[in-house]
């Protein structure tokens, strides 16, 4: 079954500490969800993340349904079995990456049609049909349809998004199947509209889902302005259920959005810098490519106790990338998940200890925010 339950709350901001509990196993939050897009966390093995102490991952609804299909996904034993990770596995709804196709989809009521960004063939997804694939994956945890607007966008064209999206959220649960073992969390829209997101979270929070998540944010705004968005519309939803922040993986990010009430959150940013040679380390980020590191023989982070650093030097991991070796991006990988993985750890008990804003303080000092 799934339950949230609420651990303790900060003394000295909207930060808290909770448990979500899922059939396969419980999740200590706040937490940093890896993305595995294609059934895979890019250039790391399950036994890895496991190592990693990642407590869940992210799967992505539409690459899935693309390729190699949820029929074939569901014949192999669902999502856990056809990857080979026994820990909860999150999908999203397929909404961003379908709207995100610009010329090549159209929005009407009953759903989107789009042409595949594979090999252009046609394909409808509708809230049913979206049900019907995340049902198909067995994740622990699935995501309502939903429209994903830009920044910047009319009001007008947001609050008609907006109001469909809530239209879509009934009814995806009330096709939803496996109600006892996935989870079905909500979406609140409303751009940056601040009387469109309270209308959004009245009206999906009324549906009563299990958690909810905030969507339309990190899209391109300032900082300030996510934070502002942040903090009113976290505070229109429940306290007794898990609260998740779309697409936000910085460091930065991450401390801003568990100092205003967030529970979860996700990107591809560790995995994705990684790839092109950057890192994240306590005194801010590198980019090891750089000339300067050919005859550096530290760790990449002194500070740092991931497998990457202590086994490699910075001159090794820049020769890597340098002769295009895949090692490069995997010892890169590696440390990046490690270190939001980490720092979530250390947040946690910063909250534990009512010591969260000063931990934050002394992090932005380092990492130079």
């Amino acid at each position: 079954m799934f339950k949230y339950e609420l651990i303790k709350e900060s003394k000295e901001c909207k930060a808290r500490l909770g448990k979500i509990h899922t059939p396969r196993g419980v999740i200590e939050t706040p937490v940093f969800m890896p993305v595995g897009t294609k059934a895979t966390v890019k250039a790391m093995t399950p036994e890895e993340m496991k190592e990693l102490d990642a407590q869940i991952i992210l799967s992505n609804t539409y690459h899935l349904y693309l390729r190699p299909g949820h029929e074939l996904i569901k014949e192999a034993g669902g999502l856990h079995k056809f990857m080979n990770w026994e820990g909860p596995i999150l999908t999203d709804s397929g909404g961003f990456q379908v709207f995100s196709l610009g010329a090549l989809r159209r929005i009407r009521e009953e759903g989107v049609e789009f042409r595949s960004h594979v090999d252009g063939s046609k394909h409808f997804i509708s809230p049913e049909k979206s049900m019907e694939i995340q049902n198909y994956l067995g994740s622990d945890i699935m995501m309502a349809f939903d429209e994903c607007t830009p920044y910047p966008a009319s009001y007008e064209y947001v609050k008609q998004s907006m109001e469909r999206t809530t239209r879509w959220a009934r009814r995806c649960k009330e096709y939803h199947k496996n109600t006892d073992t996935q989870a079905l969390f909500g979406i609140v829209q409303g751009g940056m509209y601040r009387d469109l997101r309270i209308e959004s979270a009245k009206g999906i929070t009324e549906l009563d889902f299990p958690g909810y998540a905030i969507g339309g944010l990190s899209v391109g705004e300032p900082r300030e302005l996510m934070c502002e968005v942040l903090d009113y519309t976290v505070d229109l939803l429940p306290k007794d259920k898990p609260r998740y922040l779309m697409g936000v993986g910085s460091p930065d990010y991450l401390f801003e959005a568990v100092e205003r009430g967030i529970d979860m959150a996700d990107c591809v940013l560790p995995t994705r810098l990684a790839r092109h040679g950057a890192f994240m380390t306590s005194q801010g980020q590198i980019t090891i490519k750089n000339a300067k590191y050919r005859n550096d023989f530290n760790p990449i982070d002194e500070e740092c106790q991931c497998y990457t650093c202590r086994n490699y030097t910075r001159a090794y991991i820049r020769h890597l990338f340098a002769e295009k070796e895949i090692l490069g991006a995997r010892l890169a990988t590696i440390h990046n998940l490690f270190f939001l993985i980490n720092l979530m750890k250390r947040i946690r008990i910063s909250i534990m200890e009512d010591n969260f804003i000063n931990f934050k303080k002394n992090f932005y000092e380092k990492y130079g925010y």
